[in-house]
């Protein structure tokens, strides 16, 4: 049942009546059964405490991995980034290059002019 102040928590209850007759020592037989009944029941106790801790563990572990692993991806994306820029830098200078290096070559190659050459 919801707890009267706290809608946070549960109230947990347990009842057991016990009446021993017919038997010698009945209330030390009352008294025993009484005192082992509410023994299993703090270790119930435990037990529910001890499943929710290990909720709360579990849940807390997961979303640490879920940080972890969306860290990894955003450096992952920022580092291909990082290398897709630099590749693209580096292929627009080596076309550069080459190019320059191809209007040499043909600068070089290419036949003289009419208007270079010297009259006879």
């Amino acid at each position: 049942m919801p707890h009267p102040q706290d809608k946070n928590k549960t109230l947990l209850k347990q009842e057991a009546i016990v009446t021993v007759q017919g038997a010698p020592l009945a209330s030390y037989m009352e008294d025993l059964l009484t005192k082992r009944i509410s023994f299993n029941a703090g270790m119930g106790r435990q037990a529910v405490e001890w499943v929710i801790k290990l909720d709360m563990e579990m849940k807390d572990l997961a979303n640490t991995a879920v940080k972890s692993t969306d860290e990894l991806l955003s450096q992952t994306r920022r580092q291909i980034d990082d290398i897709t820029i630099k590749t693209k830098r580096g292929m627009d200078d080596l076309q550069h290059a080459a190019k320059k290096s191809l209007d040499e070559i043909h600068t070089l190659t290419a036949p003289p002019s009419p208007q270079s050459m010297p009259k006879l």
